[in-house]
């Protein structure tokens, strides 16, 4: 499969971003997909995750109740809404999917991966 994220660039703290991240060649339902990201200079971290049947999600205490993701089978699409964005939020954000029911959070755990979208909040 391959995944293709868009929707990055630059805002303001306390903005908001929708990020897209589109899967081909693939079975998408079959497929936990998660969101993850990587800050400058640090390492890549979980984010969100939402299962192959969109009904059970769960998210890094750093983006709890600011992050919404969502996925839409027919388009073969997952979401990432970000409301109130930070500067610590700032990151290349990465989409994975993993077959299965749930998504882990390791990223080495992933059978796929996007090429990353740039996310820029400026204070």
């Amino acid at each position: 499969a391959q995944l293709v994220e868009s929707g990055g660039g630059l805002v303001q703290a306390g903005g908001s971003l929708r990020l897209s991240c589109v899967v081909s060649g693939g079975v998408f339902n079959a497929y936990a997909m998660t969101w993850f990201r990587q800050p400058p200079g640090k390492e890549r971290e979980f984010v969100s995750t939402i299962s192959s049947g969109g009904d059970s999600t769960r998210y890094a205490p750093s983006v709890e109740g600011r992050f919404t993701i969502s996925r839409a089978n027919a388009k073969n699409t997952v979401y990432l809404q970000m409301n109130s964005l930070k500067p610590d939020d700032m990151a290349v954000y990465y989409c994975a999917a993993k077959v299965g029911y749930h998504g882990p959070s390791r990223w080495g755990d992933y059978d796929y991966w996007g090429q990353g979208t740039q996310v820029t909040v400026s204070s």
